[in-house]
């Protein structure tokens, strides 16, 4: 008996690319906050800000409503901004959280 397999994924339509060099320090360094709005991000980033602060002196923060939701009616044109967002603000890294 022959029986045909399928594989479950879909065929890729996109190649990996490589990422970003991780930054040596946080120390003086500005980071940016991302949220899709959908879970505890408003209680979480406070925490995380201040225990980067304590651990890198001179971190900055831009916060998620600079930003606008990455998640919603008007995800697409917040996307399309980012880069050219960071760019203005100086940002050089960026935490960003989502819903599970």
């Amino acid at each position: 008996m022959l029986e045909r397999v399928l594989w479950p994924r879909g065929r890729r339509t996109v190649s990996a690319r490589p990422v970003a060099a991780r930054l040596e320090t946080l120390r003086g360094k500005t980071i940016g906050q991302l949220w899709d709005d959908l879970f505890r991000g408003d209680e979480i980033f406070p925490m995380l800000e201040s225990a980067l602060a304590e651990r890198f002196p001179g971190v900055r923060f831009v916060g998620y409503r600079t930003f606008g939701s990455t998640h919603g009616a008007e995800e697409q044109q917040v996307l399309r901004d980012l880069p050219a967002r960071m760019r203005e603000l100086g940002v050089d890294a960026v935490i960003s959280g989502m819903a599970c």
